[in-house]
């Protein structure tokens, strides 16, 4: 058992825990995972995943910002709806992005799952940027994103990080009930 891996298995259960919660506190958790998880993902070979614990940590210091600044340190911050328009740019984006970085890792690096680990590295930093947006639809994407994350870890050895993501699924879906209730409802949720 790789300790690295546990360490990062830990923070990101309590990460998630804290986001399906809305508690601000979630982002010091989700920035030292996913410095933890930059290293364990190069070593892996999935390069476009250590490259996106980058833009994971950055996007995670701007969403504390947002939230801190929507009243999540001394008050309950709101989540919203996207409109369809939003919808469809977010997922022509994920395709977009999906597709030409698949393309550039499978021509230029040696990456493992070049056109999965892609997908995963695309879908993630548009649910990220609305997860810091506190959109309801970042959910819906994010359960996508275990569900390929989980067959591509486990075909890399990461049994670990698979098992992180099983977590990850159920509470993506349990963020997506809470929140889209939340947004139906109009009422700020605890932050």
């Amino acid at each position: 058992m790789n300790l690295l891996e546990l360490i990062a298995v830990i923070l990101g259960i309590a990460n998630v825990a804290l986001l399906v919660r809305r508690s601000i506190w979630n982002y010091p958790f989700g920035m030292a995972m996913v410095a933890l998880y930059f290293v364990i993902f190069r070593e892996a070979r999935l390069y476009g995943e250590a490259g996106l614990q980058v833009f994971f940590f950055a996007v995670q210091g701007w969403g504390w910002y947002l939230w801190a600044r929507a009243g999540g340190l001394s008050r309950s911050v709101q989540v919203e709806w996207m409109g369809w328009r939003a919808r469809l740019a977010a997922l022509g984006l994920v395709g977009v992005s999906s597709i030409a970085a698949g393309w550039a890792m499978a021509r230029f690096t040696d990456a493992a799952m070049p056109y999965a680990d892609a997908t995963i590295a695309g879908a993630s930093v548009v649910a990220q940027v609305l997860l810091a947006m506190r959109k309801v639809e970042n959910w819906a994407l994010w359960i996508a994103i275990d569900v390929l994350s989980i067959g591509v870890y486990l075909m890399r050895g990461l049994n670990l990080t698979a098992g992180l993501y099983v977590v990850f699924l159920v509470l993506a879906a349990a963020g997506l009930a809470q929140w889209a209730r939340a947004a139906r409802s109009g009422a700020a949720v605890e932050a």
